[in-house]
């Protein structure tokens, strides 16, 4: 089995979701199958049980992640010292990022690769499903996201910024016509869910009830901000984000309103806590020293 052949097993047995592994992989759906297809004809046996709604991995499968997880980790870290090695590095900090606003983040980026030249700096989007899992399958050393964080294995580090909230609805929805929305306004129109996610977490995002105390229907899960954008724009859902979504992603099918009966979303750095290295504490220090986006 060659490496992109076990990246491509452990991936569908981390996701069990075609999609989103072939989405993190950067490939298609049709590849993963293929790839998945060719290892159980390698084999003689099914690694993975599939229906039209869920997939398993079957007792086979089970052991052959087992048995490949800590020699996949071997040799990625093995080629991945090799390649920084080759342009004078020592190490990698990888940050996944729930936000987009990249560009209005870039001080503490430049900041921190100016500081400590020896180290290279990635950046990635975070997957909507399992917020916290790429911290703790150790494909992401920081997460960029909402607070709060109360998970009793990571650590919440500092603030990046505070941004007011937006809705964004269907540009024929009839909510389009109006200037500004509220929560409490629009409590009768399902709004986007992710699972699967902490309940407290997702709440400060999409909140269970309005201000009153009316209920709000979450549709979901969503895998993708794509397969958000064609919902909302659908007219199946209305989504909350953060007011920089309105100059990152401006759509001809679909309008914002800034809403006016919640607290701006705040974001920060977090970590797991056995896993805090010296790059870690650079980074915090850094955002630390830099302070939060003006607001």
């Amino acid at each position: 089995m060659e490496l992109r052949d076990i990246e491509i097993f452990l991936t569908l047995a981390e996701e069990l979701h075609f999609g989103r592994a072939a989405e993190r992989l950067r490939v298609s759906v049709a590849a993963v199958s293929k790839a998945i297809k060719k290892q159980e004809r390698a084999i003689g046996v099914e690694l993975f049980s599939r229906d039209s709604r869920n997939v398993r991995l079957t007792p086979v499968g089970e052991q052959l992640r087992d048995d490949l997880r800590q020699v996949h980790q071997g040799l990625t870290q093995s080629l991945e010292r090799a390649r920084l090695a080759a342009r004078g590095k020592t190490g990698t900090l990888r940050v996944s990022l729930f936000p987009i606003n990249v560009q209005e983040l870039r001080r503490y980026w430049e900041t921190f690769r100016s500081r400590h030249p020896q180290w290279e700096l990635r950046l990635r989007m975070a997957g909507y499903a399992d917020p916290f899992a790429q911290l703790r399958n150790g494909e992401a050393d920081i997460l960029v996201t909402w607070v709060p964080v109360e998970e009793p294995d990571l650590t919440v580090g500092p603030l990046l910024f505070a941004e007011p909230r937006v809705l964004a609805v269907a540009a024929d929805n009839a909510l389009a016509k109006w200037s500004t929305t509220s929560l409490e306004g629009v409590s009768d129109y399902q709004h986007v869910g992710i699972e699967p996610a902490p309940d407290y977490w997702f709440g400060h995002y999409v909140p269970q009830l309005t201000p009153k105390g009316r209920s709000i229907d979450r549709m979901g899960p969503m895998d993708t901000l794509e397969d958000i954008f064609i919902h909302t724009a659908m007219g199946d859902a209305v989504c909350l984000f953060p007011a920089h979504m309105t100059w990152y992603y401006p759509r001809p099918d679909i309008v914002y309103l800034p809403v006016t009966d919640m607290e701006a979303l705040t974001y920060g750095l977090v970590w797991r806590s056995d896993a805090e290295n010296d790059m870690i504490r650079a980074f915090a220090c850094v955002v630390r020293e830099l302070g939060p986006l003006p607001g």
